[in-house]
């Protein structure tokens, strides 16, 4: 079972903020928290990561 911590809680500042008169607007809130987990999921993907951490040369 997930803890309570391991929980995407719903992105209110990122829904609230949305530009008004834009194409992409979002008034459904269910449907804005599902494009917006994804494009988290999207950006974590992109991300660089090194699993053996800094280097010293």
């Amino acid at each position: 079972m997930a803890n309570n911590h391991d929980k995407i809680k719903f992105p209110l500042w990122q829904y609230l903020n949305q530009p008004l008169f834009s194409r992409d607007l979002e008034l459904n809130p269910r449907r804005f928290a599902y494009n917006w987990r994804i494009g988290l999921l999207k950006r974590c993907w992109h991300k660089e990561c090194d699993a053996k951490g800094p280097q010293q040369h």
